[in-house]
């Protein structure tokens, strides 16, 4: 899967630089003229918006796919001042900048998805979803997949990958972490995701097997494997090495168990282990450029919340910085 890219957004000269990255990124997709035309209002606006009201701004872009139809996910996190009434802030006319007033409303009616998440005096995380097709709607599945999958800072690419395989019956997710950064590991990560994208049908420790034989000649990667079966409401899962998993439901959580080792080198022990899952259940993997300090229930709301917006909150509050880092948070949809 392609990772993000990540704009920081901090002064208005780089209105403009977000505008351009985020048009040659629709025109690549092949996004058509009156959809391009959206995609840069959109940005402009989410941008200027950072300019105004933001500390830390920075913009995320993601490349989004469903079937044959493609779109581009929008996220933007700040740690500025927050929003007391988010439904007031989206009223055309309604300004705390002296502006017009008009943006967050432009934004909300161009986008096919929309989310805000925002706590005063911790700041604000803002979604977007545009398609190249004006006809797509948010498409229905079992489950929603939000993800940020970065590079280190002065890196071109990142040594983190994930795939996902999402089914009606049985999803399959993966988050791996080559060893060290930069070009070495992201060849041995790169790997691993096309021996999950090979086979789907593998189980979780299946597929680590795979993966071990496969890295032999790489620097080696540790990674986890989720496997979640909608109609038995369970979750298998096998990890080699520290990418952390937790699963959440209204009441519980797991933090779900790997074995240390690394992927192509050396593993003591293949070993899977079962989790409930439940309706509306909630998934977070994420490699070790983020840190484990981080607790949900200190955010009210949030699990509720588009899973982007869950992994974006997060990566802004305790992304390490000085290391790739990968957020893959999964949410079940009630039928």
């Amino acid at each position: 899967m392609e990772q993000s890219v990540a704009i920081t957004i901090t002064e208005s000269s780089q209105i403009g630089e977000a505008r351009r990255v985020a048009m040659a990124l629709a025109t690549r997709l092949g996004f058509e003229e009156t959809q391009r035309g959206k995609v840069g209002i959109v940005v402009t606006e989410v941008a200027n918006n950072l300019v105004q009201h933001a500390e830390g701004g920075v913009l995320l872009l993601r490349v989004l796919k469903h079937d044959l139809v493609v779109g581009i996910e929008v996220l933007s996190l700040d740690k500025g001042s927050g929003m007391v009434d988010v439904d007031e802030c989206l009223q055309d006319g309604f300004s705390t900048a002296g502006t017009s007033g008009n943006g967050m409303g432009a934004i909300r009616r161009l986008s096919n998805l929309f989310e805000i998440y925002s706590i005063p005096n911790q700041g604000t995380a803002l979604l977007a979803h545009l398609w190249s097709n004006s006809a797509t709607k948010s498409p229905e599945k079992t489950l929603e997949i939000g993800v940020i999958c970065l590079p280190k800072r002065g890196e071109d690419v990142s040594g983190d990958a994930w795939a996902c395989e999402v089914a009606s019956c049985r999803s399959l997710l993966l988050v791996v972490d080559g060893l060290g950064h930069g070009a070495a590991a992201a060849s041995a990560a790169v790997l691993a995701v096309r021996i999950f994208q090979d086979d789907h049908g593998r189980s979780p420790g299946a597929y680590v097997e795979a993966a071990h034989a496969a890295l032999r000649s790489t620097r080696g990667a540790v990674l986890a494997i989720a496997e979640i079966d909608f109609e038995q409401e369970s979750v298998r899962f096998a990890g080699i090495g520290n990418i952390a998993a937790t699963i959440f439901s209204f009441t519980e959580y797991h933090n779900l168990l790997s074995h240390n080792g690394t992927v192509g080198h050396e593993i003591r022990k293949i070993q899977e282990f079962s989790y409930p899952w439940y309706p509306n259940g909630l998934l977070i993997m994420h490699s070790d450029g983020l840190s484990a300090k981080w607790r949900l229930d200190r955010y009210p709301g949030l699990s509720q919340k588009h899973p982007s917006l869950i992994a974006g909150v997060l990566y802004r509050d305790f992304n390490r910085e000085r290391d790739d880092v990968t957020v893959l948070v999964a949410k079940g949809i009630c039928a």
